[in-house]
């Protein structure tokens, strides 16, 4: 049985995240959450605690884009492919402050092939915190089993 053309595809990406984040001990120990998972697009969130703080008193910028580029991995394994950064830019907008709960939503812009092109937008509440923008390459691999094992 094809469990990928069994599943709409809310349930792969969802099983897929699952998947992924049992393994995700980057994410599980930064303290982020998956808000929300679909179809080539993710938002997690994630609260500035006191060990992100750079010595501006603001979220290190390392920090925000871990929390952009995460949002972006689950946005792009959605699909049930192994999918890995390629490359990644983020541009800061305003300071994150201890104690924001950040919030990023990454969002499929293309995909064809073995790439894609991903928008990440960081936010706390109201305000826009940084922008992200990553390109994703897929590699050899699947989420989910696409058959059932042959017997020998």
């Amino acid at each position: 049985m094809n469990l990928k053309a069994a599943l709409s595809p809310e349930n792969v990406a969802r099983a897929c995240a699952d998947a992924m984040w049992a393994e995700d001990d980057a994410s599980k120990g930064l303290g982020m959450e998956i808000v929300e998972i679909g179809p080539g697009f993710a938002t997690l969130a994630m609260t500035v605690r006191p060990d992100m703080v750079n010595g501006q008193r603001i979220a290190h910028g390392g920090f925000i884009f871990t929390l952009a580029d995460s949002a972006f991995a689950f946005a792009c394994n959605s699909h049930n492919d192994r999918v890995v950064a390629a490359q990644g830019q983020i541009t800061f907008i305003k300071p994150g402050r201890l104690g924001d709960r950040l919030v990023a939503r990454a969002r499929e812009v293309t995909r064809g092939g073995r790439s894609g092109i991903y928008d990440v937008r960081v936010t706390a509440g109201d305000t826009v915190i940084a922008e992200f923008r990553g390109h994703s390459r897929v590699i050899a691999g699947t989420w989910l089993p696409t058959q059932e094992p042959q017997d020998k």
